[in-house]
């Protein structure tokens, strides 16, 4: 299952929420704000790397350079994809669950 959030984590429980049901070996995107969470040093860096050893995780590339944040600021193990690469995640995944 592909599991995409579009919400901050400073404004809503979306990304923690996300990361506690996705079943292991499930995508997750982040999109919009929630690339957020993607930033090393983040209140979330801890939870993101526990949920990278059970979750494929990416952060929407546009979305990331968007909001002035560099590919190299990121948490390890956290993938950048193109529109191409959501295109490629929704199509490989049976279903598409999205957290608001």
């Amino acid at each position: 299952m592909l599991h995409t959030v579009n919400k901050s984590p400073y404004e809503k429980n979306s990304v923690d929420t996300c990361l506690r049901m996705a079943k292991p070996g499930s995508d997750v995107l982040l999109i919009e704000d929630a690339v957020y969470a993607a930033i090393a040093g983040s209140k979330l860096e801890d939870e993101m790397r526990k949920a990278g050893a059970q979750l494929k995780l990416y952060a929407l590339g546009p979305d990331l350079k968007t909001r002035g944040i560099a590919e190299d600021s990121l948490i390890d193990g956290i993938q950048v994809v193109g529109y191409d690469g959501f295109v490629e995640l929704a199509a490989k995944n049976e279903c598409v669950q999205s957290w608001l």
